[in-house]
């Protein structure tokens, strides 16, 4: 077998083809990104092995065009992380770096992961709308907070007197409030900027809304059995339904636990016996479990009993917090699977 690792750029991809077996490199070659590039590319690998598999260095938009020419065609394809490249990249024999050093560690970390390990691609679904709309909602979150704490300063500068609630400047009644005075304020320049920031503000809060009632709608289509669950809303579900794409691309709950970050790494030697913690995987990921943890240890009996008695074994709140976050990656594992089967489930 052999795996054809790429390099991806916006304008080329560097493909370099190693064996499985020896890792040794077989050849390489860079195309055009458009149909053209992709067919030559395609007919190149078919060439070099009748058993392979494709390790595209996983940039979302800028690889996202080739993955979907080759799975279109029958290709098997996996995702590696830019993280594995680069220590991979880091331990290489060759110095320096290029875009066909690149490609070759992408190809080599996928060996040393292995392939079977690492995630599957697939075509895209609903998964791929849902992380487009939060991810759209995410950046105008950012920049209506931007411009929130661009109105506070302008009205303390107008008005150093005036006490908001907080969020105040996020409700209705308060805009118009502000929105009413600053228009019977004298018409500086800071005034006409502070009116326009909040009028822009009122407007993003709106899409805001707006959107998040569309990603609640498309979650319970697709993922009912997720708000189901407690410390799961809405926005948390669609983040893990967007960036897992598909629980069936992982064979294992362990492997989408790996993937995730939230598996612990061993770290023995001798008689010491111990775990570290994973600062890799898709930190998306791992970010929206340790939201679903944070909720459930706070508000969720059996998850607080499941919390205690990990103390009562020795380990630190943090501790079992991560023993916690291992276990939900394996109920949201088999809560998305496309036969749920998971009823029965529960913390032990």
């Amino acid at each position: 077998m052999i795996v054809l690792g790429a390099d991806m750029h916006k304008s080329s991809h560097t493909l370099a083809t190693v064996d499985a077996m020896t890792g040794e490199m077989l050849a390489d070659k860079t195309i055009n990104v458009g149909a053209a590039g992709f067919a030559a590319a395609l007919d190149w690998g078919r060439s070099l092995g009748e058993e392979r598999v494709w390790a595209l260095e996983d940039c979302r938009h800028v690889s996202g065009a080739f993955e979907r020419f080759l799975l279109e065609h029958g290709e098997r394809v996996v995702r590696v992380s830019t993280k594995l490249m680069a220590q991979e990249r880091r331990g290489a024999r060759e110095r320096g770096k290029s875009d066909r050093i690149d490609a070759l560690a992408v190809a080599r970390a996928a060996l040393r992961e292995g392939v079977d390990r690492l995630p599957v691609a697939e075509l895209a679904g609903v998964e791929l709308d849902i992380r487009l709309l939060i991810d759209h909602r995410e950046r105008l979150v950012h920049v209506r907070t931007k411009l929130y704490n661009d109105v506070l300063w302008h009205l303390h500068d107008l008005w150093p007197e005036l006490v908001l609630p907080g969020s105040a400047l996020l409700s209705k009644k308060w805009t118009t409030r502000i929105a009413r005075r600053l228009a019977r304020a004298e018409q500086t320049a800071r005034v006409r900027i502070a009116r326009d920031e909040l009028r822009h503000m009122r407007e993003l809060s709106h899409t805001i809304n707006a959107l998040e009632a569309e990603i609640a709608d498309l979650v319970a289509q697709v993922a009912p059995q997720l708000l189901s669950e407690p410390g799961f809303g809405p926005l948390t579900a669609g983040k893990l339904i967007g960036e897992i794409a598909g629980a069936s691309r992982f064979s294992t709950d362990a492997k989408l636990a790996r993937a995730a970050g939230v598996a612990p790494i061993p770290a023995s030697s001798g008689k010491t016996q111990r775990h570290r913690l994973d600062r890799g995987g898709n930190r998306q990921i791992n970010t929206a479990i340790h939201r679903i943890a944070v909720t459930r240890a706070r508000c969720h009996p059996e998850t607080r009993d499941y919390i205690a008695r990990k103390r009562a074994e020795g380990k630190t709140h943090r501790e079992a917090i991560r023993c916690l976050k291992r276990h939900l990656a394996r109920r949201i594992w088999h809560l998305l699977q496309p036969r749920v089967q998971s009823e029965n489930l529960s913390i032990s």
